[in-house]
């Protein structure tokens, strides 16, 4: 095959023509046939705009973590423990993990009675502490109430338990010592639920002890004017 520099010369001719006005036919052969420069190129701002891509998705975050804070127990509670500051914090938790009912403000249980043991890291809902929410759960029904009193056999105090169905009785005073008469009880509720027992304490006479009866609001009202002057008994059910 022999060399032909004068065909040599005007191929260069044409692909220098060809680079200083190239026609439409061949930029559309250069896009669809990129050097390895421009392809390179390419991927490096593709792998640039996916880097900007995930990190702004991290810094937004998933939007089905999203978290809020609760209050828990900052230590192991007795029931019927008085809360203040020092037993509880806020903790944050993901949203979706939170139980019903979550108290968000500490404002919302201090100085409230607590109405069974918590362990520390606990989330306090609505009806961990004394009042309505506790006693519509207890009870079963909205129109509830929870009435204190005190039994009038310690020994029967020390059996109860929280969540225990009592039936609520009294005696008439002169029953006891009249041995003609028999059984003078009155029932004054059935189905109670104890919502808590007060701990005992040394030194503090078990007569004192209180049990709290979630009961029906007129049953609960009936409970309450018949323990100011009648002794009070419960059987279990």
């Amino acid at each position: 095959m022999s060399f032909d520099p004068a065909q040599t010369g005007h191929n260069r001719s044409n692909r220098a023509h060809r680079s200083l006005s190239p026609s439409w036919a061949d930029r559309l052969s250069d896009l669809a046939h990129p050097g390895w420069a421009r392809t390179l190129a390419a991927r490096r701002v593709l792998a640039a705009a996916l880097v900007c891509l995930a990190l702004a998705l991290l810094a937004r975050g998933d939007p089905g973590s999203a978290r809020s804070a609760v209050v828990v127990a900052a230590r192991d509670l007795p029931p019927g423990v008085v809360l203040t500051d020092a037993d509880v914090e806020l903790v944050e938790f993901e949203a979706g993990s939170l139980p019903d009912g979550a108290v968000t403000a500490v404002a919302d249980v201090d100085g409230r009675t607590l109405a069974g043991p918590t362990r520390a890291g606990e989330a306090l809902t609505d009806v961990r502490v004394l009042g309505p929410r506790l006693a519509a759960a207890a009870a079963g029904i909205d129109d509830a109430r929870i009435v204190p009193v005190r039994l009038a056999d310690p020994a029967v105090t020390e059996l109860l338990r929280e969540g225990d169905r009592v039936d609520v009785l009294t005696v008439d005073p002169g029953t006891p010592s009249d041995p003609d008469r028999r059984s003078g009880a009155t029932v004054l509720a059935s189905r109670a639920v104890v919502v808590l027992v007060t701990p005992s304490e040394n030194g503090r006479d078990q007569r004192e002890r209180v049990v709290m009866l979630a009961l029906p609001a007129s049953d609960a009202t009936t409970v309450a004017a018949a323990s100011l002057t009648n002794a009070i008994t419960v059987t279990f059910q």
